[in-house]
């Protein structure tokens, strides 16, 4: 069985750091590009940052550029997704996937293996 576990949210107030964790069990996904999604209530999925298979290219929605950092350790079939400077604005459901290519993509519909999620809720 295929899973994606996300972990490292929490509440944390404004101007603080999180760092989420996912880790991939039941097959391997070191050829494939994988993202970072958020959602929050009433509103649909959006992008936040995708890493290619290798980790060599990487892609960010605007406004977490120069504050979050995806990265990914193929040895631990895991990704990383380093937030800092959070703000209020970053309160959402956050959610790891693994997309069906090996390149950066930001379509939900390129990814087909999605975790649970983890709640993170930055306070002002």
């Amino acid at each position: 069985q295929v899973q994606l576990v996300e972990s490292g949210g929490g509440l944390v107030q404004a101007g603080g750091s999180l760092r989420l964790s996912c880790a991939a069990s039941g097959r391997t996904f070191s050829s494939n590009a994988m993202g970072w999604f958020r959602q929050v209530p009433g509103k649909e999925r959006r992008f936040v940052a995708a890493i290619s298979w290798n980790g060599g290219d990487t892609t960010y929605t605007d406004s977490v550029k120069g504050r979050f950092t995806i990265s990914r350790d193929n040895a631990k079939n895991t990704v990383y997704l380093q937030m800092n400077s959070l703000k209020p604005e970053d309160t959402a459901v956050y959610y790891c996937a693994a997309a069906s290519l090996y390149r950066v993509v930001v379509s939900t519909y390129e990814y087909n293996y999605w975790g649970q999620g983890t709640q993170v809720t930055v306070s002002s």
